[in-house]
């Protein structure tokens, strides 16, 4: 009897640790929740766990920790696998970066055919995702909401959004990591400001768009690339679609001229309604064909260049 009970207990860890996983609001699938779903993959695994989640409105607030690895979350289709909540800075001092709808810690993780959403009311910052985890992949994914939508935080961390829709009013996507955008739609919802990237000193590369749509909402008509969170800022537009929304000037010193000798802007190739540099501020730095070249080579983007050495102990 022992052996026996043994072997159903074994058995019942095996269906535990599933390569596929369902989450279905209706019932059908292995849970109802993404959160609930989380439980079902097994930490620091050495093989691919695929979420599928089907069709509907997940209203969660959801934390993927830093013990998983090697996952996909799969929805049904970008427009109709949607994750909402609604947290604003200003609810009980909350303040920026716990606003989250989707906070990522984990690390090679793969988001495709979902959104994410904050629709909190336009009362202070509000962030849909939050990113900690370093190899995260969004494909096909909408990022929805108004000021600060996506925070690409982690020094050193690599993203990559590829095919995605990403919407907001003020600094909608800002942070340190190093992030590449690959034929995704960047949508100005206000006249405000795009990015606001914090790229430290010694990092080489942080915000890359290549062959981007930049569209705005209709009476939108004075949008800045990006100005600079943080002093040695890098953001690079190559072979975008500007419309006329983008401001002659492009970009912005956030009040602070110190921060034109250090921050680290170019555009190359664009075209569209606003894409002509002729107005564009005397202290930016475009790039040439070479560095170009290097800025879409993603084995060159994505390899980290800045290192950490302990300072000795005087004990």
């Amino acid at each position: 009897m022992a052996l026996l009970m043994l072997g159903t207990s074994a058995m019942s860890a095996a269906d535990k640790w599933k390569h596929d996983i369902y989450v279905a609001q209706d019932g059908s699938g292995d849970y109802t929740t993404i959160s609930e779903a989380l439980d079902g993959i097994r930490a620091y695994m050495d093989y691919t766990v695929t979420v599928h989640i089907g069709n509907g409105i997940y209203k969660e607030k959801i934390v993927i920790p830093s013990w998983l690895k090697n996952v996909t979350f799969e929805g049904a289709s970008a427009d109709s696998t949607v994750i909402t909540y609604n947290h604003h800075a200003n609810i009980d001092n909350m303040g920026t970066f716990r606003t989250y709808t989707v906070k990522v810690e984990g690390s090679d993780i793969l988001f495709r055919n979902l959104t994410i959403e904050n629709n909190a009311p336009e009362l202070g910052q509000a962030v849909a995702l939050h990113t900690e985890g370093d190899c995260l992949h969004f494909v096909n994914c909408r990022l929805l909401g108004n000021q600060d939508t996506l925070f690409t935080g982690g020094k050193d961390c690599r993203l990559m959004f590829e095919d995605s829709y990403i919407e907001g009013t003020t600094d909608f996507i800002f942070g340190p990591a190093t992030a590449y955008f690959k034929d995704c739609t960047i949508h100005s919802k206000k006249n405000s400001y795009i990015t606001a990237a914090s790229t430290p000193q010694d990092v080489e590369i942080g915000y890359v768009f290549d062959s981007c749509d930049l569209t705005a909402a209709p009476g939108v008509d004075k949008v800045y690339l990006g100005r600079p969170w943080r002093p040695y800022a890098h953001t690079m537009f190559v072979n975008c679609n500007m419309g006329s929304h983008i401001r002659p000037e492009g970009w912005h010193n956030w009040n602070n001229t110190e921060n034109e000798k250090t921050a680290r802007y170019g555009e190359y190739g664009s075209k569209g309604p606003g894409a002509p540099t002729s107005g564009r501020v005397a202290w930016k730095s475009d790039p040439d064909a070479t560095t170009v070249a290097g800025l879409l080579d993603l084995d060159k983007v994505f390899t980290k260049t800045s290192t950490w050495r302990p300072a000795k102990s005087n004990k």
